[in-house]
């Protein structure tokens, strides 16, 4: 085959190619604008009466059109207040699978329907770790703490508890933590939810509990997460006052994740050990303050 030859079929293939990807292009092109344009259709519905919206939604569910589209038509299911709307997102979240599953449950939260919510905790019992995760979730979006807390105190599941408690926590419910910690070992996850809530009584009660060291330290590390002026405090009267080094080192550790440099600097100033007086010295350098320089300066140009 000479030069010309070759170079002929290279141009021909490389142009066929070029016509290819074009075909390709335009075909995707055309299939993202169709999509948009569904998007938009749906959404258009939004302010459509109910009676009328709702079967134009339940086709597009029973299609075989993208998962986006689809997701987007269970938004404009979970803004629909009829009985059929509500029983159709329960449908989904039950009978379907995967990502679109995972999104009809987190609409039913949307919703916030009566009846559509009574079928989460079925839906949590049956379901994979994604789906009770999307149940928790849709109680959060409702903001349905009880709900959480039946599944917690419910729970056999080390796992499940202490994933229910973290769910608790960022709801703000401090009731329903005070009452799970009333019933469970004191563990990080309680001691978190207790700083999520603010609940420093909760969190107090035990980091002066010499009884449970374990639980101690996790209670004296909640107390720094809130960093709260009432905690800060008591994170110092714990280091002042107890005798236990683990739990004194703890304190400190308190008072360096609520970043209160200023209740480090009075302990270091007041302490009259010197191994004492080395460390907090390190841990107001870690803590970035600024009054540690003038102590290192202090510190240096004593004389004997």
């Amino acid at each position: 085959m000479n030069k010309t030859m070759y170079k002929t079929m290279n141009r021909t293939l490389y142009l066929l190619l070029i016509c290819l990807l074009g075909a390709i292009a335009a075909v995707s092109g055309a299939q993202d604008e169709l999509g948009t344009l569904k998007i938009a259709a749906l959404e258009a519905l939004i302010t459509a009466p109910p009676s009328r919206a709702l079967p134009i939604v339940q086709r597009v569910l029973k299609s075989d059109d993208r998962e986006d589209i689809k997701a987007r038509a269970l938004f404009v299911l979970s803004q629909i207040d009829l009985p059929e709307a509500h029983a159709t997102l329960v449908a989904m979240a039950q009978n379907s699978t995967g990502a679109l599953q995972i999104e009809a449950i987190r609409m039913i939260g949307v919703s916030g329907a009566p009846v559509a919510m009574a079928s989460l905790a079925e839906i949590y019992t049956a379901g994979s770790e994604d789906v009770r995760g999307a149940v928790l979730k849709a109680y959060l979006i409702a903001d349905d703490s009880q709900a959480v807390y039946r599944i917690a105190a419910a729970a056999t599941d080390p796992q499940a508890l202490e994933r229910a408690l973290h769910m608790l926590g960022a709801m703000g419910a401090v009731e329903e933590v005070r009452a799970l910690g009333a019933r469970v070992e004191m563990s990080e996850t309680l001691a978190q939810a207790y700083a999520m809530t603010g609940d420093i009584e909760s969190l107090r009660k035990m980091a002066f509990d010499a009884a449970k060291p374990e639980a101690q330290v996790f209670a004296i590390r909640g107390l720094g997460l809130t960093s709260a002026p009432a905690a800060n405090a008591a994170l110092l009267s714990i280091y002042r006052e107890q005798q236990s080094d683990v739990v004194r080192h703890a304190a400190l550790e308190g008072l360096m994740i609520s970043g209160y440099d200023q209740g480090v600097l009075a302990l270091y100033r007041e302490t009259q050990d010197i191994a004492a007086k080395r460390e907090l010295l390190q841990l107001l350098v870690m803590m970035d303050s600024d009054a540690v320089w003038d102590e290192i300066d202090r510190a240096l140009d004593e004389r004997p």
